[in-house]
């Protein structure tokens, strides 16, 4: 899937970020100076109706306007297919208006890269809550400076998850799984939040990883957002009587 291959540039870039993967919306802006603008607030359904006038503020408190942008930065996923859907529209809508190109960087490694921050751990096996009894997860390891993608993304039931020793579980999984999760070396509750997002940015834009709004796509994991009444009674049975 995702991970940082590049050395990040040494030059600071105009970047606005945001994700609406999760019940969170986060959106922050970096100006060349170095500084750095962020909102965090409730996601969810509202992020349709907040993101663009949250953007737009943080836009004006930075004194800048989207040409002067060097790139648009979205979380593309895995997360609620809503909020994927809203952040690829926006950023695309953005971009077509600008002419800025657009990053969507995985929801996992902004995980990951969030767990850094919070705790210092460099090896993550980075999780969100994919509700219906699973969990979206990948693993990273954070080398020479840059994150390496260990496992790709995939979808499992949290009993599933492999985490190997000494590695950490970072995520916002575990209020819904934690019993249900493996040993760690550590558990920290991270999203995947804008400020993430501006940290590995620039390491995927110099990997040429940006784009036209054109190819700017979600990652979807799941091609399903509900189960039926007869999958929901399987899948209880089987949490319930594992084989």
């Amino acid at each position: 899937m995702q991970g940082c291959p590049a050395t990040p540039p040494k030059n600071v870039l105009n970047l606005l970020a945001f994700d609406t993967s999760t019940e969170t919306l986060s959106v922050a802006i970096q100006r060349t100076a170095g500084e750095i603008l962020r909102v965090d607030g409730q996601g969810g359904a509202r992020s349709s109706t907040t993101l663009i006038p949250t953007v737009l503020q943080l836009l004006s408190d930075a004194g800048l306007t989207l040409a002067e942008l060097d790139a648009i930065v979205f979380g593309r996923g895995p997360g609620s297919f809503t909020g994927l859907r809203t952040a690829c529209s926006v950023a695309q809508g953005l971009s077509f208006g600008s002419g800025v190109p657009v990053l969507g960087v995985d929801t996992l490694l902004a995980v990951a890269e969030e767990a850094r921050s919070l705790a210092g751990v460099e090896r993550v096996v980075a999780l969100l809550d994919a509700r219906m009894d699973e969990v979206y997860c990948a693993a990273y390891a954070f080398e020479n400076g840059v994150w390496r993608e260990h496992e790709p993304v995939r979808l499992r039931r949290p009993e599933d998850v492999v985490v190997p020793e000494g590695w950490a579980l970072a995520g916002n999984a575990f209020t819904a799984y934690g019993e249900r999760l493996p040993a760690a070396a550590a558990r920290i509750a991270a999203l995947p939040t804008a400020a993430a997002l501006l940290r590995v940015a620039p390491a995927l834009i110099a990997a040429g990883q940006a784009t036209d709004a054109a190819h700017a796509m979600p990652l979807y994991i799941r091609d399903k957002v509900a189960q039926t009444t007869d999958e929901r009674a399987a899948a209880r049975a089987l949490r319930d009587n594992p084989p």
